[in-house]
């Protein structure tokens, strides 16, 4: 049975939750019934937008405790958690807890306990838990996994991802302190998250262990990472000096290479190498895929943020009608754990720390990640 229409409580209307209320109005198919946060001023400004939009008001829950409410509500499919990192865990398992299905801002856990946390609460009640990492919805990225996907790498042996960002310290400042104080990666899910589709991660191979180094001063965390079946990934996290936005994106296999940063490239066997606008021609052959196509739709509305909506839009889709998620609990996890055991990693003097298994041994049996 296709749903009419996904009925969604969104907690927290902060910078974050605004912008995913803001972008809703151009999602069909659903809608926002409710809003939750600690301050009745964002919830004042939450309905203000709804208005503006033409779009009903949603009901208020305000307070330490509204989250729970909402919940708790009865006429709600999906809880739509835009809260600070250390809360995400405890709402998505209260939520899923409730027979909600949970859509929650990366990372979706902190450390390894609550990660497990997730996938013993998805697999106990059955409700869904996604992961909003907007990054595996990056135009290029998606034509290049779509390239993976019809061989034009050959074997994949080697990928990079990155979170390269000079924050802005007045407006993201609590970032920054979080950053700092940590040691490790804590915010890997950016770079990691496009790879973990092109590894079919926990989905015939899965992360084995990991190194990590943290320079001091500067704080820029690099992490190696191998995988069972013998891949390796290098992921890096800067947000503390000035270099220019990069999120590397580099695909190396036995027929070909691509990388998006910091320009477009291009090659397979011995061809010519593609770079710039050439490369991103190239891409434009594969762009064919639903996610993809979701973009172009976004970016014809006028979208601010295409790969939020194509995301976004996709997640809609698959919960109408009863399909298996493009980011499921165990993406979440794997991706999420990064964060605490690069930081165990990078204090222990780089010392290698093997990462869980969070299928229980169902990642050699499960089927390459596909887009249904």
């Amino acid at each position: 049975m296709i749903l009419d229409s996904i009925r969604i409580g969104l907690i927290g209307v902060g910078q974050r939750g605004m912008k995913t209320l803001e972008r809703y109005a151009f999602i069909r198919h659903a809608q926002i019934c409710a809003v939750a946060d600690l301050y009745e001023e964002r919830l004042t400004m939450a309905n203000y937008q709804l208005r503006a939009q033409g779009r009903k008001e949603a009901k208020k829950f305000s307070g330490k405790e509204a989250w729970k409410k909402l919940c708790e509500a009865k006429d709600i499919d999906l809880i739509y958690i835009c809260t600070d990192w250390n809360s995400h865990t405890q709402m998505a398992v209260y939520a899923m807890q409730q027979g909600k299905d949970v859509a929650v801002e990366v990372p979706a856990a902190t450390t390894v306990e609550e990660c497990w946390q997730l996938v013993d609460t998805s697999e106990q009640t059955g409700r869904h838990c996604f992961m909003t990492e907007n990054c595996c919805y990056d135009r290029f990225a998606l034509a290049t996994l779509e390239m993976q996907r019809e061989g034009r790498f050959g074997e994949l042996t080697h990928c990079e991802g990155a979170y390269i960002h000079t924050l802005n310290i007045s407006e993201h400042d609590w970032m920054e302190k979080t950053y700092k104080q940590h040691g490790g990666n804590p915010y890997p899910t950016h770079g990691l998250g496009p790879i973990g589709w092109l590894l079919n991660l926990h989905r015939g191979d899965r992360l084995d262990y990991l190194v990590s180094i943290t320079s001091q001063p500067g704080q820029i965390n690099t992490t190696l990472l191998k995988t069972v079946k013998g891949k390796s990934i290098v992921l890096q996290l800067d947000v503390c000096t000035h270099r220019p936005y990069n999120r590397l994106q580099t695909i190396c296999g036995t027929k070909g290479f691509s990388q998006k940063y910091p320009v477009p490239t291009l090659q397979f066997d011995e061809t010519k190498v593609l770079i710039g606008d050439d490369a991103l021609e190239e891409a434009k052959i594969y762009e064919t895929s639903d996610p993809s196509l979701r973009w172009f739709q976004g970016h014809n509305l006028g979208v601010p943020n295409e790969m939020n909506y194509a995301m976004d839009s996709r997640l809609i889709h698959c919960l109408r009608h009863g399909l298996p998620l493009d980011i499921d609990v165990y993406d979440a996890a794997e991706w999420s754990c990064i964060a605490e055991l690069s930081q165990i990693s990078a204090q222990e003097e780089s010392r290698p720390v093997e990462i869980p298994d969070f299928t229980r041994g169902r990642w050699k049996e499960n089927p390459p990640h596909k887009f249904f």
